[in-house]
């Protein structure tokens, strides 16, 4: 047997449980979970989701590699154009930095299906920050968002 690669950590085996009175600590058990592991819980539990996250013929335009949503924030800019298309959600944030996807998905499972045959992330394919910057996470967290 090969050697484990790109292995996540388990870090719950990691984890000091000693901390001082007075101190807090964070706990996001789904750290490690992957959007598949997401999708296979809603489905296996029967979890009714808003209907961003499924297929719709929605209003967009094009900036960069992301379809972003128009809006007050400031999309479209000069060139870039409205247009409809049948797109979903794969993740929910800022409109200003929340792409969607080209995607005829509209049930949980087509879902599980769309993301088991996509080599991008959810993060990759979605998130105009992370486009920006390879630190934008951490800027983020720095900067109190999280």
């Amino acid at each position: 047997m090969g050697t484990p690669r790109r292995q996540r950590p388990e870090l719950w085996n990691l984890y000091n449980t000693r901390h001082a009175p007075g101190e807090h600590v964070r706990v996001f058990p789904l750290s490690n979970w992957t959007e598949l592991d997401v999708w296979q819980y809603i489905a296996r539990e029967g979890i009714d989701l808003p209907d961003i996250y499924y297929a719709h013929e929605r209003e967009v335009f094009r900036r960069g590699e992301l379809w972003l949503t128009p809006g007050s924030w400031g999309g479209p800019g000069v060139g870039e154009t409205v247009e409809k298309r049948q797109v979903r959600y794969r993740t929910v944030g800022d409109m200003s930095c929340t792409g969607a996807v080209d995607s005829g998905a509209v049930t949980v499972e087509q879902v599980i299906t769309e993301i088991t045959a996509s080599r991008l992330t959810e993060r990759g394919a979605t998130r105009a920050d992370d486009k920006l910057s390879e630190a934008a996470m951490e800027d983020r967290k720095r900067e109190g968002y999280f």
